[in-house]
């Protein structure tokens, strides 16, 4: 017995593809072209409710996951260089950059750092690499640069790279694919030199000097965040100096690591510790700038906009800008005076957490 050209039953099956009885029942197959048909109906039907899902979440603005972009002040032909980067690659940027800055490292100095950590690890702090390196910076631990825990950490990794460029005799006049590499020893020596226009872009935000040029945009997750643990993420990144005392000594107790000071490449602790307090922290982190210092003040905001995402950060006030997730898509925002964190006048810096 045989239909439609398929095989006889044998050992109890069925016969398949064609006409057939199963169970009594008589099946007749569908023609080519009308199971075709059906197919695009059907693909046809996904595709528009895709695009009614993706008209919905762009009228209630959420437009997909978080995306943080660097961008240049001016452009003399009018198109504007930007640098687009996910929140896990602009928070490592922000660190590399604190780390540098706060260990007295000119705007070069991070720029050079960038480019080197966009080549290596593409910003992100992964843990493998070519034979034994890990981290930003792919430093290896057979090499001498640290245990891979340690260089897992980028701001101890960060700080070993800038001990090296500091050993470079020279090395802010030099290019910037040599200086990197009298570091590095990479086997690969000009690969640095593609990434120094994003590496500038990204140096100029992230050490203040070009101000509200680095944004976040995308829904927040929901989760609560602890400004503690932004105060100990600012003092590790900059020091303990970055806050008044009280709130260092605060950030220290909480480091649950018990993590070194910014940048420093011997694995000493940075500032005293201090015991727990039993004092609930406010949902807001102030961290005071010299009214001068306009460039210190974005270097700090354009930190905490990179690291809203980790540290659950909602809100960044400096001077009279604002950034917010609330409406991160309209970027820096001259402040009304009806929302947003009280103005602390000068170049302050306040940080919301999100509760």
């Amino acid at each position: 017995m045989s239909g439609g050209g398929g095989r006889g039953r044998a050992n109890g099956s069925w016969p398949t593809g064609g006409a057939g009885t199963v169970g009594g029942v008589s099946e007749t197959a569908p023609s080519p072209r009308r199971g075709r048909l059906l197919r695009i109906a059907a693909g046809f039907a996904v595709l528009v409710a895709l695009a009614g899902y993706l008209v919905v979440r762009h009228i209630s603005g959420d437009g997909g996951p978080p995306r943080c972009t660097a961008r240049a002040t001016d452009s003399s032909d009018g198109d504007v260089p930007t640098y687009e980067m996910s929140p896990e690659q602009a928070a490592n940027a922000a660190t590399i950059s604190a780390v540098g800055t706060t260990r007295g490292m000119p705007e070069r100095a991070v720029t050079i750092a960038l480019a080197t950590a966009l080549q290596e690890s593409a910003l992100r702090n992964i843990d493998h690499g070519d034979r034994d390196s890990v981290g930003l910076f792919q430093q290896r631990p057979s090499k001498g640069w640290g245990t891979v825990e340690q260089i897992l950490d980028p701001v101890y990794s960060a700080g070993k790279f800038y001990a090296g460029l500091a050993e470079v005799p020279g090395y802010s006049r030099l290019p910037l694919t040599e200086a990197a590499q009298r570091v590095q020893r990479s086997g690969f020596p000009q690969a640095y030199a593609k990434h120094e226009p994003d590496a500038t872009l990204l140096s100029a935000a992230l050490t203040g000097r070009a101000a509200a040029t680095l944004t976040c945009t995308g829904g927040s997750d929901g989760e609560p965040g602890d400004p503690a643990k932004v105060r100990a993420a600012l003092t590790r990144a900059f020091g303990p100096e970055v806050l008044p005392k009280a709130d260092a000594a605060d950030a220290a107790s909480t480091s649950a690591e018990g993590g070194e000071a910014p940048g420093r490449a011997d694995g000493q602790a940075g500032g005293e510790r201090a015991e727990q307090t039993d004092v609930k922290s406010p949902a807001e982190v102030a961290v005071p700038v010299g009214g001068s210092d306009e460039a210190r003040g974005w270097e700090l905001a354009h930190w905490a906009v990179a690291h809203s995402a980790d540290l659950r950060i909602t809100e960044v006030s400096v001077g009279d800008r604002v950034w917010s997730v609330e409406r991160s898509d309209q970027g820096w925002r001259k402040t009304d005076g009806a929302s947003g964190p009280e103005k602390s006048g000068g170049n302050d810096v306040r940080m919301r957490i999100a509760q």
